[in-house]
């Protein structure tokens, strides 16, 4: 009897396992799904549509089923996006490599010709499609927009080998030298006067308004952009800047629960409205929540540039890292659909978050992707199980995210904003960026699976 019943257990397992599609098998199928996602529908429809050939660099506003829209301001974070993206996939898929070069180069031609300022030096933060700067009262120049400047151009010159390129990017980095580095509390002044100036925050600026401030956003922004650098041109300063934002993010801004704050004054003193009322803490939703795509996207961007720096076996930073990403899935996921949430916070007296913003963004869930995927490489037996998470994601993003009529990725989750379905595709925050990324970074990763 007890050898019967060891058979029927061995058929059962023999019978499981062959019913289970094998790891292998599941990774291809995603695999394909990516490729298509990243190449038919997403960079396809993108290019060489967004190229404006009238005033160059690219248009800004791009409707929903793919057609070229109303306003086009031309902002350096998105013209250097575009750049970032041809150039990776002219190295990604090297049988379409001259076409994507020639599209990152047109976007480089308009940052070198009309975006840096030849009197101040710096690139603009906004200018009209014709090139004309536009200035709004802080924020003529940013920490941000500059290290956007750089990421693009550092990843066209690596394509491409443009030295012409590499130049300029190296020229950005000695100008935030000059102007934005904080010499004595360390890190980035994230707003600047036309002339490079650092804006400190005075009381002319409304409680709401970030200028004044230095910020997480720009600190990682600019640590993806120096590890990018840093990988085609390894100096030594730029090497102490790396590292040195690497530590402030790991050390000071992301928070002992994992999650970053958002905005500091100079000597990082964290800008925080816990003690507020709920109403007042509301109004200022902007400067001080916990912003769970931020933090996943983090996770990575940190990791990233610790493996730039050759810091090998860094288990501190891989922990934190792990630590971010854990908190998000705790506090922050959508446990019915999936995804992750906009926004939380911790009110004073309550020891649980309070989610206040439960809509979910496109970026957030490209980013989650491929940190999920991370974490799954490094923690595979960790009880939380990221790549279950991982496979949710997938699902949902597919979902919610991908229009399978006009391709490209809607900007809000169709389970929060349903009427999201016309609105556009593109504009000044978002082009093909964060989801490219993730899409192409998952992929490898799932190959090394195989």
């Amino acid at each position: 009897m007890q050898r019967k019943s060891i058979v029927w257990a061995f058929l059962f397992l023999v019978s499981y396992a062959f019913s289970q599609p094998s790891l292998q098998i599941k990774n291809e199928k995603i695999i394909a799904e990516m490729e298509t996602a990243a190449t038919d529908d997403l960079m396809d429809k993108w290019y060489p549509l967004a190229l404006d050939n009238e005033d160059g660099g690219y248009y800004s506003d791009i409707t929903y089923n793919f057609k070229v829209g109303e306003r086009h301001d031309k902002m350096i974070v998105t013209q250097a996006r575009h750049i970032w993206a041809n150039a990776k996939a002219a190295q990604l898929y090297p049988e379409k490599a001259k076409l994507y070069l020639q599209y990152a180069n047109h976007g480089f031609v308009f940052l070198r010709d009309v975006m840096w300022d030849k009197e101040n030096g710096g690139f603009y933060n906004l200018v009209t499609k014709q090139g004309a700067p536009i200035h709004k009262k802080g924020e003529e120049k940013t920490a941000y927009g500059n290290s956007f400047a750089i990421y693009g151009l550092a990843a066209y010159a690596a394509a491409s080998g443009n030295e012409e390129a590499l130049d300029l990017a190296k020229k950005t980095f000695y100008w935030l030298e000059e102007h934005s580095h904080d010499p004595e509390y360390k890190g980035y002044f994230q707003s600047l006067e036309l002339d490079g100036t650092p804006i400190v925050r005075s009381p002319e600026f409304s409680s709401a308004s970030e200028v004044g401030y230095k910020d997480q956003n720009s600190s990682i922004h600019l640590l993806e952009a120096f590890t990018t650098l840093y990988e085609v041109w390894p100096d030594e300063l730029l090497a102490q800047r790396l590292e040195e934002l690497l530590l402030i993010i790991r050390d000071t801004i992301v928070t002992d629960k994992g999650y970053m704050t958002l905005f500091f004054e100079r000597d990082w003193t964290p800008v925080s409205f816990k003690d507020s009322s709920k109403e007042k803490i509301k109004g200022q939703y902007y400067l001080d929540h916990v912003s769970f795509g931020h933090d996943v996207e983090t996770a990575y961007l940190m990791l990233e540039a610790s493996h730039a720096l050759g810091w090998e076996n860094d288990t501190t930073t891989l922990h934190v890292g792990k630590k971010m990403v854990d908190h998000a899935l705790k506090t922050g996921w959508d446990t019915k659909l999936g995804g992750f949430y906009d926004g939380g916070y911790y009110f004073s007296g309550e020891e649980e978050i309070s989610i206040v913003n439960d809509e979910k963004n496109w970026w957030a869930q490209a980013e989650g992707l491929n940190s999920l995927l991370i974490m799954d490489h490094y923690f595979p037996q960790d009880s939380i199980r990221y790549r279950s998470y991982f496979d949710k994601l997938w699902v949902y993003t597919k979902t919610y995210f991908m229009d399978d009529v006009n391709g490209g990725w809607y900007e809000w989750g169709l389970d929060k904003q349903p009427e999201i379905k016309t609105a556009l595709k593109g504009h000044i925050w978002k082009a093909a960026y964060h989801n490219f990324r993730a899409l192409t970074n998952c992929i490898n990763q799932l190959k090394q699976q195989i």
